[in-house]
């Protein structure tokens, strides 16, 4: 489904031109848009009355954010982040750069960059982490 150009505006602008998940700054063509309750799973959430394809539903991405998220459900992506650093530290390279102190791996806390703004800043998304 093709979103309008001027929805897709208004999704960049939503958390500052910043992904919605990592809050890396980034370019409006840069932004790819994402949907928190995924589409492929829509006849889930419409039983729930949640319009996957709701403008609050769209968040802005960056790249990496949306490959990794793919189509996942917030809950799914939250789990997937918050196990990341295990794989992580598995990675035999990643233990010289850890060595060598160029490297860090810190766990993810659990909190995407969207929930870090004051509420105020938040468009109404549907934030139901148990779905």
């Amino acid at each position: 489904m093709a979103i309008k150009k001027s929805v897709r505006e208004k999704v960049y602008k939503k958390f500052g031109g910043c992904c919605a998940y990592c809050g890396q700054l980034m370019e409006y063509k840069q932004m790819q848009v994402d949907h928190y309750y995924p589409q492929c799973k829509a006849r889930y959430y419409a039983a729930r009355k949640i319009d996957v394809h709701a403008e609050e539903n769209l968040m802005p991405t960056c790249r990496r954010c949306n490959h990794y998220k793919r189509a996942a459900t917030p809950n799914q992506f939250r789990k997937l982040m918050k196990t990341l650093h295990e794989r992580l530290e598995k990675i035999y390279i990643l233990k010289v750069a850890v060595d060598f102190g160029m490297a860090t791996i810190q766990p993810f806390d659990g909190l995407f960059y969207f929930e870090r703004l004051p509420k105020q800043d938040v468009s109404t998304i549907m934030m139901d982490t148990n779905k």
